[in-house]
Protein backbone atom coordinates (compact mmCIF):
# COMPACT_ATOMS: atom_id res chain seq x y z
CA UNK A 1 0.00 0.00 0.00
CA UNK A 2 1.33 3.44 -0.93
CA UNK A 3 1.06 6.15 1.70
CA UNK A 4 0.32 9.70 0.58
CA UNK A 5 0.92 12.72 2.81
CA UNK A 6 -0.61 16.16 2.38
CA UNK A 7 1.74 19.00 1.46
CA UNK A 8 1.83 20.46 4.98
CA UNK A 9 3.01 17.13 6.42
CA UNK A 10 5.55 16.70 3.61
CA UNK A 11 6.92 20.20 4.27
CA UNK A 12 7.24 19.43 7.99
CA UNK A 13 9.08 16.17 7.27
CA UNK A 14 11.48 17.93 4.89
CA UNK A 15 12.06 20.77 7.35
CA UNK A 16 13.29 18.16 9.84
CA UNK A 17 15.91 17.17 7.23
CA UNK A 18 16.99 20.80 6.74
CA UNK A 19 17.16 21.30 10.51
CA UNK A 20 19.31 18.17 10.82
CA UNK A 21 21.75 19.40 8.13
CA UNK A 22 21.88 22.82 9.81
CA UNK A 23 22.43 21.36 13.31
CA UNK A 24 25.54 22.54 15.08
CA UNK A 25 27.30 25.87 15.21
CA UNK A 26 28.54 25.91 11.60
CA UNK A 27 27.29 24.91 8.14
CA UNK A 28 26.68 21.34 7.04
CA UNK A 29 28.87 19.74 4.39
CA UNK A 30 28.43 17.65 1.27
CA UNK A 31 31.15 15.00 0.83
CA UNK A 32 31.83 13.81 -2.71
CA UNK A 33 33.53 10.45 -3.04
CA UNK A 34 34.30 7.50 -5.23
CA UNK A 35 31.87 4.56 -5.41
CA UNK A 36 30.72 3.51 -1.97
CA UNK A 37 32.51 6.58 -0.54
CA UNK A 38 35.75 4.59 -0.69
CA UNK A 39 37.77 7.78 -1.10
CA UNK A 40 36.60 11.28 -0.23
CA UNK A 41 37.39 13.54 -3.17
CA UNK A 42 35.99 16.87 -2.00
CA UNK A 43 34.07 18.43 0.87
CA UNK A 44 31.79 21.33 0.04
CA UNK A 45 30.48 23.62 2.75
CA UNK A 46 26.76 24.20 2.35
CA UNK A 47 24.90 27.45 2.98
CA UNK A 48 23.36 28.05 6.40
CA UNK A 49 20.46 27.58 6.15
CA UNK A 50 21.31 24.79 3.75
CA UNK A 51 17.99 24.64 1.96
CA UNK A 52 14.42 25.83 1.76
CA UNK A 53 11.22 23.84 1.80
CA UNK A 54 8.14 24.74 -0.23
CA UNK A 55 5.33 22.84 -1.90
CA UNK A 56 6.71 19.48 -0.78
CA UNK A 57 10.22 20.01 -2.16
CA UNK A 58 13.58 20.62 -0.41
CA UNK A 59 15.80 22.87 -2.55
CA UNK A 60 19.46 23.49 -1.65
CA UNK A 61 20.57 27.13 -1.36
CA UNK A 62 23.48 29.06 -2.79
CA UNK A 63 24.53 26.77 -5.62
CA UNK A 64 26.88 26.57 -7.43
CA UNK A 65 29.61 26.19 -4.78
CA UNK A 66 33.28 25.37 -5.31
CA UNK A 67 36.08 23.83 -3.26
CA UNK A 68 39.54 22.37 -3.77
CA UNK A 69 39.68 18.58 -4.18
CA UNK A 70 41.41 16.63 -1.41
CA UNK A 71 41.51 13.30 -3.26
CA UNK A 72 41.69 11.83 -6.74
CA UNK A 73 39.26 9.53 -8.50
CA UNK A 74 35.93 9.26 -10.27
CA UNK A 75 33.09 10.94 -8.37
CA UNK A 76 30.22 8.52 -7.89
CA UNK A 77 28.72 8.96 -4.41
CA UNK A 78 27.90 11.69 -1.92
CA UNK A 79 26.81 12.13 1.66
CA UNK A 80 25.58 15.14 3.60
CA UNK A 81 26.69 15.82 7.18
CA UNK A 82 25.79 18.43 9.77
CA UNK A 83 28.55 20.66 11.17
CA UNK A 84 29.18 18.16 13.98
CA UNK A 85 30.05 15.54 11.33
CA UNK A 86 26.84 13.58 11.93
CA UNK A 87 25.63 11.80 8.79
CA UNK A 88 22.23 13.11 7.65
CA UNK A 89 21.79 11.88 4.03
CA UNK A 90 23.59 9.04 2.28
CA UNK A 91 23.39 7.04 -0.96
CA UNK A 92 23.39 10.07 -3.26
CA UNK A 93 24.75 9.51 -6.77
CA UNK A 94 27.26 11.91 -8.39
CA UNK A 95 27.97 12.67 -12.05
CA UNK A 96 28.13 15.52 -14.54
CA UNK A 97 24.47 14.93 -15.40
CA UNK A 98 21.58 12.62 -14.55
CA UNK A 99 22.57 12.08 -10.90
CA UNK A 100 21.44 13.31 -7.48
CA UNK A 101 24.54 15.53 -7.23
CA UNK A 102 25.87 17.31 -10.31
CA UNK A 103 29.53 18.34 -10.43
CA UNK A 104 31.66 19.98 -13.11
CA UNK A 105 33.98 17.09 -13.98
CA UNK A 106 33.93 13.33 -14.49
CA UNK A 107 37.37 12.75 -12.95
CA UNK A 108 38.73 14.66 -9.98
CA UNK A 109 42.40 15.14 -9.14
CA UNK A 110 43.58 16.43 -5.76
CA UNK A 111 44.09 20.18 -6.08
CA UNK A 112 41.39 20.62 -8.76
CA UNK A 113 38.61 23.11 -8.23
CA UNK A 114 35.45 21.04 -7.86
CA UNK A 115 32.16 22.83 -8.44
CA UNK A 116 28.89 21.57 -7.02
CA UNK A 117 26.46 22.65 -9.70
CA UNK A 118 23.22 21.19 -8.37
CA UNK A 119 21.66 18.78 -5.92
CA UNK A 120 18.42 17.24 -7.10
CA UNK A 121 15.36 18.45 -5.30
CA UNK A 122 14.43 16.11 -2.50
CA UNK A 123 10.76 15.36 -2.08
CA UNK A 124 9.04 14.11 1.05
CA UNK A 125 6.81 11.57 -0.68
Amino acid sequence: MTVTYNTDVINQRLQVVVDAIDAGAASGTLHIGTAGMGTTLAIITLSDPSATVAVGVLTFAGLPKATIAIGSGIPAAAQIYDSNNVLVITDLTVAQSGADVIVNQSTITAGDTVTLIAVSQITGH
